[in-house]
């Protein structure tokens, strides 16, 4: 994959958010880029949604107005007459990957400490876990909501905690719909938002801990001396803060029958700023 771009097809309906996964994904690849096929719906829906950002954005006196204006007016166009990138029909690859998702069983994780060791959790699941990390640019609203759900009357929990949501925007909302005093109640520790313990430049885990975060890469020392990091999905990330291990499937598909896809409605409710009516950001805190 090195230096090349990648291109992913056979998802069209992915949100903007669940694609931005994927494609952020690709530098572990040490490729050049990567482009998603999507449909024109989710990147008008999105596109509409930007536009009312940074029309609110312009109305609370952010720097720079005149380069929000001009971005507005670019969404505007593309809206009017909707094109998005596509591959030529006779377009040669230097390979092509199919992955049957209806093939995967169960959650895979990237191991410690190497994004591409990859394994299914049933070849590691035992692996105790001494602390876990919810946050980065690879999360969004839902993944906290999810993981609210999860640690809702589960009481104090012995695994350390950190929960870092990814934006001013999102810990806002979080905390007004009461999932900060959820996470309180497990004893996690909340992180201003930004990249945190991704980065290990706001934290960092204790020396030679064993840990599962959901952030972008796991190498050796990044966020903490000597720690050996896996890298999953939130919601396995909780559960294994659940039970101070990593899961085996059965107890994930437990919760997540229980706990997740219940309230799957309620959880997958992403910040779409033109549906939300009167917002405001000040850049200290944003009300919802």
């Amino acid at each position: 994959f090195n230096g090349r771009i990648l291109e992913m097809e056979g998802l069209p309906d992915l949100t903007v958010d669940q694609a931005y996964e994927l494609t952020n994904a690709s530098a572990e690849r040490s490729a050049a880029g990567s482009v998603i096929d999507l449909s024109e719906e989710q990147v008008a829906k999105y596109l509409k949604s930007n536009i009312a950002l940074m029309k609110r954005m312009i109305a609370e006196g952010y720097q720079d107005a005149q380069t929000l204006k001009r971005r507005i007016k670019a969404c505007e166009k593309w809206l009017r007459k909707p094109r998005l990138l596509r591959r030529d029909q006779t377009a040669k690859y230097a390979a092509e990957l199919e992955v049957v998702l209806s093939e995967i069983k169960e959650p895979i994780l990237a191991c410690p400490n190497d994004p591409d060791d990859v394994k299914l959790l049933s070849e590691v699941a035992g692996d105790r876990i001494d602390e876990v990390f919810v946050g980065s640019c690879m999360t969004n609203i839902s993944h906290f909501r999810a993981i609210g759900k999860i640690f809702q009357g589960a009481g104090y929990l012995a695994t350390r905690i950190l929960l870092t949501p990814p934006t001013k925007m999102d810990s806002a909302l979080l905390m007004k719909e009461g999932y900060y005093s959820i996470y309180n109640s497990v004893g996690a520790r909340m992180e201003i938002p930004g990249c945190s313990l991704c980065m290990g430049n706001q934290a960092r885990v204790r020396p030679q801990t064993t840990v599962i975060s959901t952030s972008t890469r796991n190498f050796d020392d990044r966020m903490g001396d000597g720690a050996r990091v896996y890298l999953g999905s939130a919601v396995l990330a909780a559960v294994a803060a659940l039970k101070g291990k990593l899961p085996n499937v059965e107890e994930y598909m437990t919760v997540m029958k229980e706990k997740v896809e219940p309230a799957s409605a309620e959880i997958h409710r992403y910040l779409y700023f033109d549906e939300m009516g009167d917002f405001t950001l000040h850049y200290t805190g944003a009300r919802f």
